[in-house]
């Protein structure tokens, strides 16, 4: 299995609030409200500058429009491989919260580590497991490195 981490991420909120909203996925579903008010939209786009344009903004749109979540997962219609799942499978209160990928065409598992920094701020570091071929592995390397250091972005970002 081949590993990559983000960077430690800093969040200004207690490790409680932090692990209470991402240990329970219905907490995510207001990303899909909020994704139709175009003031979060500019802030999307100001946080990632030049790499999102229009259409990338509304391809997001249309993807988180379709995912649907429940307190232990969230499920998204990824084309010709179908629903694509990411499943909680482990929770250690406060400090770890493990997902695994099911319906996937590559095997992987996402680990959501904190640890408190004082009583209003914690860090928070994502790692994802892949289990790819070594073509797989050359050919996507940089960009599934990019994508973890992304969604660590983003969850640093989100309300807690």
């Amino acid at each position: 299995m081949t590993k990559y981490e983000s960077s430690v991420k800093k969040i200004f909120a207690p490790v409680g609030s932090v692990y209470a909203k991402l240990s329970d996925l219905t907490n995510l579903s207001s990303i899909q409200e909020r994704l139709s008010d175009p003031s979060f939209t500019e802030a999307i786009r100001q946080q990632v500058g030049d790499k999102a344009n229009d259409d990338q903004l509304a391809r997001l749109r249309e993807i988180v429009s379709k995912m649907q979540f429940d307190r232990d997962s969230a499920m998204v219609d990824a084309g010709p491989v179908g629903n694509v799942s990411l499943r909680i499978v482990e929770r250690e209160d406060p400090k770890l919260v493990k997902f695994v990928t099911e319906n996937s065409p590559v095997a992987a598992t996402l680990w959501i580590q904190l640890l408190p920094a004082n009583d209003t701020q914690c860090a928070m570091k994502v790692t994802l497991g892949a289990d790819l071929n070594f073509f797989l592995k050359q050919m996507l390397k940089g960009k599934l490195q990019d994508g973890v250091e992304r969604f660590a972005d983003m969850l640093a970002m989100l309300p807690y």
